[in-house]
């Protein structure tokens, strides 16, 4: 199948059409629609994820919810649909860059413009400049392959999760057409998934040799020798370098320290957060009990149990061998605040 044959998300006719990713890899099922209240909660049920893709969708709901306003309910509906889209994920700083790009075009328009089309052109342009960030950070990712190597990624990071072609999975990519990729270990990343159903999804796609496994079977792959690199996203980068990404990344790390294995996040530089100055100042996302409760709508386990449900966890900065992004390859000690 040619990776060409699906899409994370597109504008088109006034309407974003995106790829349900909850139906993967099962099932290819597209929507489209107006409703910045309908993209919110695809955005929350996961429906539209990955930092990246996040905020390029919100930026698109938030300039749909200002469409056919009158001028004299504008400013509420604005504020409204801001405060939505605001609250829907509060981890991936990409969300929180996006809305306030067009808040700053919203509050410097004269009201005599033509507000839908000018909030709808900056989403355009956000969404452009991610497809430019992912082809340099899937270019300036070559840089640390010294051989033909087996890699392990993380969640998902591909077109899935972007605007473009993917962050550190078009690392994977660009590489295995450089033949610096010999194969792939997926991790699953439970309790969702997003390894097992989208980035096995992806690698299948773009025909590059991979297997999935467990989460906690990485060690026994570490162990063997068996794992040259690891290459994760991430969807907040602090100041110091520390990260938020998907849940498992930290024991990666970890792992990667222990066995003198080198660790790299790939990220376009919106999802580096200048105001705050560690991990610590991170807010960790929490998902709903059921997530663990149920797969595919299945029960597997009773609701009486308790539950411990961060959809992050936080990599401390000197575990991290480099930050590529789309302007360069950043190696600790990290000091962002000054770029």
């Amino acid at each position: 199948m040619n990776s060409k044959e699906y899409f994370s998300l597109k504008f088109e006719n006034d309407e974003l059409i995106f790829l349900d990713q909850t139906k993967l890899p099962l099932e290819e099922i597209y929507h489209a629609t107006s409703d910045y209240e309908r993209i919110a909660n695809a955005i929350e049920r996961l429906e539209i994820r990955g930092a990246p893709a996040i905020g390029i969708a919100a930026a698109y709901a938030l300039a749909l919810a200002t469409k056919n306003v009158k001028k004299e309910s504008i400013n509420n509906t604005f504020a409204s649909a801001f405060e939505r889209l605001k609250n829907t994920r509060p981890t991936a700083v990409n969300l929180f860059f996006s809305l306030n790009e067009l808040k700053n075009v919203y509050q410097n328009s004269d009201a005599s413009n033509d507000i839908y089309n000018l909030l709808l052109s900056k989403a355009i342009d956000i969404h452009n400049d991610d497809v430019k960030k992912c082809e340099s950070i899937g270019k300036n990712g070559l840089k640390i392959f010294n051989k033909k190597s087996i890699v392990l990624t993380h969640c998902n990071t591909g077109k899935l999760a972007t605007g473009g072609e993917g962050t550190a999975f078009n690392i994977i990519k660009q590489a295995y057409k450089k033949d610096l990729v010999e194969f792939v270990y997926a991790d699953e990343t439970r309790p969702l998934l997003q390894g097992s159903r989208l980035t096995a999804f992806e690698l299948e796609k773009e025909g590059i040799p991979f297997a999935v496994q467990t989460d906690s079977s990485a060690a026994s792959l570490f162990s063997a020798g068996k794992i040259d690199i690891v290459i994760v996203g991430a969807d907040r980068i602090a100041s110091n370098g520390d990260i938020a990404n998907k849940i498992g990344t930290y024991n990666l790390a970890v792992l990667c320290s222990f066995h003198n294995v080198p660790f790299y996040i790939a990220a376009p530089t919106t999802t580096i957060d200048k105001n705050i100055k560690t991990g610590n100042d991170i807010k960790i996302e929490y998902r709903k009990s059921e997530e663990l409760f149920n797969i595919n709508g299945q029960k597997i386990i009773p609701n009486k149990f308790n539950t411990y449900t961060p959809a992050f966890d936080v990599t401390p900065s000197n575990l991290i061998k480099g930050i590529i992004t789309e302007e360069k390859i950043c190696e600790y000690p990290y000091n962002f605040s000054n770029e």
